[in-house]
């Protein structure tokens, strides 16, 4: 079984948020593990989520310098799955059979692309398996 985990974008999204410390404690601790051990994947998606939320939305948006240097030394060394035409058609079918959210769909397909075995987010069901791929809720 793969040591590969997926980290979803809420995660980076509450590791900077100071308001809930008990979640930002918890997403520190996977992100530092992913950076720590290299096993750490996110897909461009999550790159691009992360900074419609952290450049406009956050308390205190992220100046440029600022993200410029999370997306080099964060986000450049766990990006793994890119958009392409088989993710994007997998996510189509996973949409269509399941009901799932678009957004979600593409997570889920992302993370088995790069052969995670772990997806961990917030907005899935806790404890559901999309094969070998298993979502963990790290907040509960």
């Amino acid at each position: 079984m793969s040591d590969k985990f997926f980290l979803d974008t809420n995660i980076f999204i509450y590791s900077l948020d100071r308001r809930d410390t008990r979640k930002q404690q918890i997403a520190d601790g996977l992100v530092f593990k992913a950076l720590d051990t290299g096993d750490g994947v996110v897909s461009f998606q999550v790159v691009q989520e992360f900074f419609n939320v952290a450049l406009k939305r956050m308390v205190i948006p992220m100046t440029l310098e600022s993200a410029d240097q999370y997306l080099a030394k964060v986000f450049m060394r766990m990006l793994g799955v890119y958009p392409s035409h088989a993710l994007i058609s997998e996510a189509l079918r996973l949409h269509a059979t399941t009901q799932m959210r678009w957004y979600d769909s593409l997570i889920v397909c992302a993370a088995r692309s790069a052969g995670c075995a772990v997806l961990y987010s917030e907005d899935l069901q806790h404890g559901q398996c999309f094969g070998r791929l298993r979502v963990v809720n790290p907040f509960l």
